[in-house]
């Protein structure tokens, strides 16, 4: 998940007898809405890309993600969820995380305070973050993020944040060829056997075992949910960095000295080209997955596994995906702030809105937690026992539009995201 850090640099406490900010560190309308928006959409993204683990009473195919119950409609969105959404939100959210981190370690930097002094604050968000995560798993949401990123931005920032841009580019290829040669090995495995369907194990165990009707009560689910949370972070994280998972964290630090998404018009081809490319790469990348899973492709259930050839083809190619949603972001921004001030009133509402959610990302993601868990969980109301993947998507843009109403009408009066306050208070004492 990423949060925003705009919010946080504004209020921040300033040393004794602090440079004054240049005006290049303040970003002008565009600059300050890539990010923002960027961050808004992707909120509906991840909890569109969650419904499956609210799904409890479904039946779960070998990978076991998305369920493989249902009607045409059903599939369908099954189909689009695969192709578009799993596997590749939580790249983009990495990608801004990164993004936002190095934008505050700058603002921080540029208004006076020095970097040992900077990596402080921002370590201590990592550990707050990590509390915050933790505590969301525990209470409401198993498979929580939020401790994820914030173990993995623990490490990041100690070891890159005050790196050089030659070093942070060393690391972005060494982490790239990490990343490639750790998915390829089961590959290659499978390859000189002679058996692509020896890869993977087809026992993969939903999401939804924390929601379903074998966590009846609250207390007794908590236990697996902590348990879950405990696994992402801590064990998930980790293998991240040893898997090279986090060169799409540093792309997001490498983009941020850029002003890539403040200043999108400054790098119109990369934006275009990582557009285009980007999206190409992961759809095609996850279609077979897509085709595998509504029966119009037949493959071994163990290359559909959790590890299996197909999930390590679509994870791999999800970065690029990733990717590729934040230039769309950008250069819609970079058209969007060109058009005449007329042609923009009709839809300013809407963007201004979307923005205001990416402003209090934090506060969004856990009130998506507070919507779905009670309402869908088997301990409470248990209506996730009654939807499809259909009604459920419906469900999840509903919940979705209820936090962008919430974020405008705090946007409109002037206040910051309550969880935002809070961790804001709490990183700078």
């Amino acid at each position: 998940m990423t949060f925003d850090t705009r919010e946080e640099a504004r209020g921040t406490p300033a040393p004794a007898a602090p440079a004054p900010c240049p005006a290049g560190a303040r970003a002008a309308a565009e600059r300050a809405l890539a990010p923002d928006l960027a961050r808004g959409i992707m909120l509906l993204f991840i909890v569109l890309s969650n419904t499956a683990f609210h799904l409890w009473r479904s039946a779960y195919g070998p990978s076991g993600w998305q369920p493989v119950t249902g009607g045409r409609l059903d599939h369908a969105v099954q189909f689009a969820m695969i192709t578009a959404l799993d596997l590749r939100v939580y790249p983009l959210f990495a990608f801004l995380f990164g993004y936002g981190m190095m934008q505050l370690f700058l603002r921080l930097t540029a208004a006076g305070a020095g970097e040992r002094h900077a990596v402080r604050i921002l370590r201590r968000r990592s550990l707050l973050l990590i509390v915050i995560g933790l505590a969301h798993a525990t209470l409401l949401m198993a498979g929580d993020i939020v401790g994820y990123y914030g173990l993995l931005s623990l490490a990041l920032g100690a070891l890159f944040l005050r790196r050089s841009d030659r070093a942070l580019k060393w690391w972005i290829a060494i982490g790239a060829a990490q990343l490639v040669l750790v998915s390829a090995q089961p590959v290659i495995s499978a390859l000189l056997q002679g058996e692509l369907g020896s890869l993977g194990d087809a026992s993969a165990e939903p999401g939804a075992a924390a929601y379903g009707a074998g966590e009846g009560s609250w207390l007794a689910a908590a236990g697996t949910r902590l348990m879950t949370g405990l696994f992402v972070t801590f064990t998930a994280a980790p293998f991240s960095l040893i898997g090279g998972g986090y060169v799409i964290f540093l792309l997001g630090f490498w983009a941020a000295r850029r002003r890539i998404l403040e200043e999108p018009g400054r790098h119109l081809p990369l934006l275009r080209r990582t557009a285009v490319l980007g999206i190409a790469v992961g759809w095609l990348g996850a279609l077979p997955a897509a085709l595998a899973h509504i029966g119009a492709l037949d493959v071994p259930d163990d290359a559909q596994s959790e590890t299996g050839a197909l999930t390590v083809l679509r994870e791999l190619t999800g970065y690029g995906a990733g990717l590729g949603y934040v230039a769309v972001v950008a250069l819609f921004v970079h058209w969007w702030s060109g058009r005449p001030a007329r042609a923009r009133t009709k839809a300013a509402v809407a963007v201004s809105a979307i923005s205001a959610v990416g402003k209090r990302s934090l506060s969004s993601y856990l009130a998506h937690s507070l919507l779905f868990a009670p309402l869908l969980a088997a301990w409470g109301l248990g209506i996730g026992a009654h939807l499809t993947s259909a009604t459920m998507a419906l469900f999840a843009v509903g919940v979705w539009l209820v936090t962008v109403a919430g974020a405008y009408a705090f946007e409109r009066r002037g206040w910051r995201g309550p969880v935002e306050v809070v961790l804001r208070r709490l990183m700078y004492r």
